[in-house]
């Protein structure tokens, strides 16, 4: 089979262009041409006047070896790469040995947890939050009647902090065995539309995620693996080998258990703060990372759609229209945007009393009325907080607690309005632009809740922003703060087996470790860390 890579048709061509454009390409008749799939679609809308759709396709020809040897100076013909998923290691038939645990059930532990299963090792994962419909009642228990509960919301339970986002699932990692395509695969089984085996950048959305999470949980459990809720870990119990090697022999959990382990899968997610304490107090070696800190700002998506598609817009091949922006300031500050959520709502993110923290959220049909973006700075250990590894989430925190009382303090958040914040002064009514935040916003002064370099290098950035897509820099665009969860403060680190550094049998994963940044990428890290987990389990025999 051949993959044909760049082929580009006018967003409106005939269902027949398609195998016309490859029959061209392959210079062959249409008698030669066995079949074909999409293997992939996006589009280019550089010129919004001539909007066309780019396909690779794996191709299915008669006499394949002549065809790819006239093909030979076309790099964009070539062999279908295989993309199958192999098991790396197979628990035996008689298989006594330790059951490996997760701890964490978003992402990446929930990706660990099923190739471990499918291996046949019965993982254990434990989960500090609850199943993913309670936890979705608790969640608008905090949207709607600003009532949080710090243990089920919207970083803590089951599917993780991407069950309540856009659901994209690209990223820019190196991903030379097709891991992610694995991913994919486990989504359509567990209920994802098909179609996100074959665009460009494919998403979920929350409805439709709590469903797949739900299959994926009875998956597991079918393969004999063991979800328990509620089952926080507040500690570990750490061992000295013969050879003076730190080793994890067990977990002490919030019911009061302690539970001897094998190798642990810790996927924590990024807001796992009070566990982040609790490892550095047990000599886990810990560093800080760099993240990021700022607002969400929306904008009406038609006024999206419009500046990136012009007369194409609302055409039902492209979608909402998404955007990346990104401004080097004169401050030398790095303002950029992040997980942009087309036809989607900004949403209370936090997990602590007493603090606000932002996020975005659409869902598979990206109809609401808003596009939104977190519009972030990025911030570094050694320049911004230096000097201990939890730095980072006491100025996570800092700005988090000003929000909530700038907000009211009841988990309004503060908002302002674009054209105030880049001339300084408070909003005091809305626009044209409606927030669409739960529970609701409080026009103020976000130059209150954000560091002062941030504030700086965000009004130039925005006005830069403007000249890149004609109206984004609008005064009646709404920003809502603070967006400071846009990635883990910190990092354990590990080696090349995947275990930490200092502590054998602990296997840090995934967002919260350091090692992700977003659901993609946090699945396939849990099934590298699962492989890893796998391999050491057989090893001994």
């Amino acid at each position: 089979m051949l993959r044909i890579t760049e082929l580009k048709l006018p967003l409106n061509h005939p269902e027949e262009a398609l195998a016309a454009a490859i029959r061209d390409r392959l210079r062959i008749g249409p008698r030669d041409l066995v079949r074909y799939t999409v293997a992939r679609r996006a589009h280019d809308a550089r010129d919004k006047d001539d909007i066309q759709l780019v396909y690779s396709v794996d191709v299915t020809v008669k006499n394949e070896a002549p065809v790819l040897t006239r093909a030979r100076r076309d790099r964009h013909v070539g062999p279908t790469p295989d993309t199958g998923y192999r098991f790396v290691a197979k628990a035996p038939a008689d298989y006594a040995g330790p059951r490996p645990v997760v701890v964490g059930a978003g992402p990446c532990g929930l990706f660990a947890g099923l190739i471990l299963a499918q291996m046949g090792f019965r993982p254990i994962i434990l989960e500090r939050g609850k199943v993913v419909r309670e936890r979705t009642q608790d969640t608008w228990g905090l949207w709607r009647r600003s009532e949080l509960n710090p243990e089920s919301n919207v970083q803590f339970g089951e599917g993780g902090a991407g069950t309540f986002s856009d659901g994209k699932l690209w990223s820019q990692i190196k991903d030379p065995r097709h891991l992610g395509r694995k991913v994919l695969i486990e989504f359509v089984k567990a209920g994802a539309p098909p179609e996100i085996l074959t665009e460009a950048h494919p998403h979920i959305g929350t409805f439709r995620l709590v469903t797949m999470v739900e299959q994926m949980r009875a998956t597991v459990e079918a393969l004999g693996g063991e979800y328990r809720f509620g089952h926080r870990v507040d500690d570990l119990v750490v061992e000295q080998d013969g050879d003076g090697m730190r080793r994890l022999a067990g977990l002490t959990l919030s019911t009061g258990e302690t539970i001897a382990t094998g190798p642990v899968v810790l996927a924590l997610g990024h807001s796992a703060r009070d566990s982040f304490h609790m490892l550095r107090d047990r000599g886990v070696m810990l560093e800080a990372k760099p993240f990021s800190i700022g607002v969400r700002i929306e904008h009406p998506q038609s006024w999206i759609d419009d500046a990136r598609f012009g007369p194409c817009a609302g055409h039902p091949d492209l979608g909402a229209a998404a955007y990346t922006l990104s401004h080097h300031c004169r401050n030398d500050r790095t303002v950029y945007s992040f997980c942009m959520c087309p036809g989607g709502t900004v949403v209370a993110a936090t997990s602590e009393p007493g603090r606000v923290a932002t996020n975005g959220m659409s869902q598979y049909s990206r109809n609401e009325r808003n596009a939104n973006s977190g519009i972030v700075v990025g911030i570094d250990p050694a320049r911004d907080y230096p000097g201990d590894p939890l730095a980072g989430i006491a100025l996570q925190r800092h700005w988090e607690s000003r929000a909530f009382e700038a907000g009211g303090g009841d988990y309004r958040a503060p908002a302002q309005l674009l054209g105030d914040f880049v001339a300084g002064r408070p909003s005091t009514a809305l626009g044209s632009v409606v927030p669409s935040y739960r529970p609701g916003v409080e026009l103020t002064d976000l130059a209150t809740c954000l560091p002062e370099f941030a504030v700086t290098a965000m009004r130039e950035a925005l006005v830069a922003f403007g000249r890149t897509i004609p109206g984004y820099d609008h005064p009646d665009a709404v920003m809502t703060g603070v967006e400071t969860r846009t990635s883990s403060p910190v990092r354990i680190p590990r080696g090349e087996d995947f275990q930490s550094v200092n502590t054998a049998g602990l296997y840090p994963a995934g967002e919260g470790a350091g090692y992700a940044g977003g659901i993609l990428s946090a699945a396939v890290d849990g099934i590298k860390v699962a492989e890893a987990v796998a391999r050491a389990l057989v090893a001994p025999r």
